[in-house]
């Protein structure tokens, strides 16, 4: 078996919003977790208990040998902490998430119920980042962020190649009909999600769209790293795109992003939620600000009527 053998694709959906017919890959059901995010981090649990490779013939029940009294640590807006914490219910370790005091308390409940330990930790993401990175050092347990700085890059680069996932799936797809985007919208957080998606585009698409990389205005960290050619920490207030609101870029992602983008877009609070209101009347599933954000930034690059645009509704409405 392999890691995602028993993994079912995820759906894209066809949907016109004149003047375009846009491609929409929904993520709100993923591996009934709701996010992209179930493909990084339990992936990335399941790599770090095997370690360096994967054998050929890997089980279920290997993995879980390795796990045993393993504990995964991470800080999180929600989705990262609920694959680390499903991933470790799978494979029998334990997991302690760290969350700031704007994440909603219903990602405690869902935490909770698939038996990870939940800490509050701080005002800011920022803050709940250097708690789980204490924590971790303090009690030797595996730090599993997705983010990534200087000095700390293999876990976040094994989340990331769980993403890439979603971009095989799209190619598989794309090339059994041939009608490949003419633009792909990501949205980032740290960029994880659109530096992998992006990453595998550049990689191995046949045809290449353009690529928007899409933030909210009160947290364009790639953006700012990209225009001075560093990562950098941005100043904002809090957004309601609150699984997007990541103040510093991952290193990995600013690295991959700054070559595989072409474009760099941020949306307001008022245009990520004018935009679920959109896509909820055309009966696409229920999302947040968050997974609405890239056909937010669609409607405000307004591209050409002949553009074919690929967006991600990268998580359900679990708020």
């Amino acid at each position: 078996m392999t890691l995602w053998s028993d993994t079912a694709a995820t759906p894209l959906l066809e949907q016109t919003f004149e003047p375009w017919t846009v491609q929409i890959k929904d993520e709100t059901g993923r591996m009934g977790l709701g996010a992209f995010k179930a493909l990084g981090g339990i992936y990335a649990v399941a790599r770090l208990c095997l370690g360096a490779s994967i054998p050929d013939n890997v089980t279920l029940d290997m993995i879980r040998e390795k796990a045993k009294g393993k504990t995964f640590v991470c800080a999180s807006a929600g989705n990262h902490g609920m694959a680390v914490a499903k991933g470790a219910q799978i494979f029998g370790a334990n997991a302690r998430i760290h969350l700031a005091d704007t994440v909603p308390e219903s990602f405690v409940a869902r935490l909770q119920a698939v038996g990870a330990k939940v800490i509050r930790s701080g005002a800011t993401y920022e803050d709940s980042i250097q708690a789980a990175i204490e924590d971790a050092e303090a009690n030797d347990f595996v730090h599993l962020a997705d983010g990534s700085w200087p000095g700390y890059t293999e876990p976040p680069r094994l989340v990331m190649e769980g993403y890439t996932v979603l971009a095989e799936e799209l190619r598989a797809t794309y090339s059994r009909s041939g009608e490949w985007p003419s633009h792909v919208f990501l949205q980032a957080g740290v960029g994880g999600m659109a530096a992998a998606v992006a990453y595998m585009i550049r990689k191995n698409w046949s045809v290449q769209p353009q690529i928007i990389v899409v933030e909210p205005d009160a947290a364009p960290c790639l953006r700012e790293a990209v225009r001075d050619g560093k990562v950098v920490d941005v100043q904002g207030a809090t957004s309601n795109m609150g699984r997007l609101d990541c103040k510093t870029a991952s290193l990995l992602a600013f690295e991959i992003l700054r070559e595989a983008a072409n474009t760099f877009l941020t949306v307001s609070d008022d245009e990520a939620t004018e935009a679920v209101a959109t896509l909820k009347a055309q009966d696409i599933p229920a999302t947040t600000p968050s997974g609405a954000a890239g056909f937010a930034a669609l409607q405000k690059l307004n591209p050409p009527a002949s553009a074919r645009p690929l967006i991600i509704v990268s998580e359900g409405d679990v708020t």
